[in-house]
């Protein structure tokens, strides 16, 4: 529970911040074919290890529109599933995230960002092993550099992790959607050994902890 509450501590900080820059910037909105409602959207894309467990937790959160897994960060083009495992694409397992800023800022998707994974392990998340699977931010314009900058600061700082972070925060380059089968993966196969070990008891804990953001 340490490091669950020197997060939040530490995101109320971040929040702050967080409607400075974002009373002075812009969004572009995102065209959505299957949106009646006119708002204007953000997009979020990070990789915290394996994308079937980043994709089930955001896809959970009010403000949320779309969650997609993908690719991104490396040098391939059009990369499969089969190249990425092998760690020679470059590629992190990614989810890209479309969401109202009106709704649930930038700010709050780090802080569940940093609570769902373990941002101290390089290139590797228990026993997803490999380049593809690190802690990585990919941030869409310099408010969303900002605020992950400062948080990490803020997090080094308080020393809520017994090792040092090792999350990447570099510029968004391109997205490469990720195979059919891999999207709503946990929701189709929560019985599946890798959902019902690994990411069952990760959203159990994040639903007690963000009961408060989760979507009716």
């Amino acid at each position: 529970m340490r490091k669950i509450a020197g997060i939040s501590i530490i995101f109320i900080a971040v929040v702050q911040l967080a409607s400075c820059v974002q009373n002075n910037h812009n969004f572009k909105p995102i065209p959505e074919n299957n949106m009646t409602v006119d708002r204007e959207l953000d997009t979020a894309t990070f990789g915290a290890g394996c994308f079937w467990c980043v994709e089930a937790v955001f896809q959970q959160l009010k403000g949320v529109m779309t969650v997609e897994s993908g690719y991104s960060g490396g040098h391939t083009k059009n990369p499969t599933y089969k190249e990425v495992c092998t760690g020679t694409t470059g590629h992190a397992e990614v989810c890209q995230i479309t969401f109202d800023p009106s709704l649930i800022s930038f700010a709050e998707l780090l802080e569940v960002f940093w609570n769902t994974h373990d941002p101290t392990t390089l290139n590797r998340q228990g026993g997803d092993i490999g380049t593809q699977y690190r802690s990585v931010i990919f941030y869409h314009h310099h408010e969303q550099r900002l605020l992950a900058e400062e948080m990490k600061s803020r997090l080094t700082a308080a020393n809520i992790w017994k090792d040092p972070l090792v999350t990447e925060i570099v510029p968004f380059q391109e997205f490469y959607k990720a195979e059919a089968y891999h999207q709503e993966y946990y929701f189709q196969n929560a019985s599946q050994p890798y959902c019902s070990v690994v990411i069952t008891p990760k959203l159990e804990k994040f639903r007690k902890v963000f009961a408060d953001k989760l979507k009716e």
